[in-house]
């Protein structure tokens, strides 16, 4: 898959809008779902993969117990996916992970973490809408029949039950993509939806590299640009304080907000690549007001 590094800000939002102009429609509706990371290099590891050991055989364990010690009127769908969305939603580890239908949403967890400002971010594009052409006939045939290009938890539980019946649908791996059910606002204001593997073992990213590279793209984002693009999204009101709606989220958009950044001189005739290596360091002195 390309990997596309972008130098400006216009530059970024060309690359994050490519490709979205539908013919058929006759509209800019996208096929793409994106993901934003703070470091360029990092994998599609999911978060049960990260556990180590022998992972693939605690993931009915993780889940059985999150089911058990959830408050009961936690959901009222029982489903298995229902409780697959909710305990990642929570920060249980499981074979999912997160995108967003929205660029700039991906763009602000791609510049979150001021702390690594220093390292180059990455916006991960991926064409959904051609991944679920490889999946098995059966999951094919439901989004056919509901005209929809992403599933929902109850079309999922239509075709699988559970997820070992989902590994059953086919021999090789396949990937798909589900929205959440709106378990609160912050699913709704992330735009978010989740990919998943058929296997806990299989990675999104090596899928990908061996059936269809093209459809999918990453979009390099310097570290040198990242303050601009920080603020730019601040100014378009794409912050914590939309993303996470509540104290927590209010709490760390203002933590970031009024941080103070304070650079160490540069010579006059500093290269890029200096400038983009300084890490931001917090001064000792009480912050001040805007």
């Amino acid at each position: 898959m390309p990997d596309v590094r972008v130098s400006n800000w216009e530059e970024l939002n060309s690359q994050l809008y490519e490709n979205t102009w539908n013919p058929q429609l006759r509209r800019f509706r996208s096929d793409y779902v994106y993901r934003g990371m703070t470091v360029a290099r990092q994998d599609l590891t999911t978060t049960l993969m990260r556990l180590g050991g022998n992972f693939h055989e605690l993931e009915a364990h993780l889940l059985r117990n999150f089911k058990k010690y959830a408050r009961q009127d936690s959901t009222t769908d029982n489903s298995e996916w229902n409780w697959l969305a909710m305990a990642q939603h929570h920060g249980v580890p499981t074979r999912l992970l997160d995108w967003t239908y929205s660029p700039y949403v991906a763009l602000h967890f791609a510049t979150e973490d001021v702390d690594t400002f220093d390292l180059d971010a990455v916006v991960w594009c991926v064409n959904y809408v051609q991944v679920h052409q490889a999946l098995p006939r059966k999951l094919r045939s439901i989004l056919s029949r509901e005209r929809s290009n992403a599933f929902t938890v109850e079309m999922l539980a239509e075709s699988a039950r559970t997820l070992r019946d989902l590994e059953r649908l086919a021999r090789r791996d396949f990937a798909l993509f589900f929205e959440p059910p709106s378990l609160d606002d912050r699913i709704v204001n992330q735009f978010a939806l989740f990919s998943m593997m058929s296997s806990p073992s299989a990675r999104l990213d090596e899928w990908l590299l061996r059936q269809r590279a093209d459809l999918a793209r990453r979009i390099i984002i310097p570290a040198d640009l990242k303050w601009e693009v920080r603020d730019k999204l601040d100014q378009a009101n794409i912050t914590e304080r939309v993303l996470f709606p509540g104290l927590d989220g209010l709490g760390r958009w203002l933590r970031r907000h009024y941080m103070p950044i304070v650079r160490p001189e540069l010579p006059a005739r500093a290269t890029r690549r200096q400038r983009a290596t300084l890490r931001p360091r917090r001064p000792s002195r009480k912050r001040s007001g805007p």
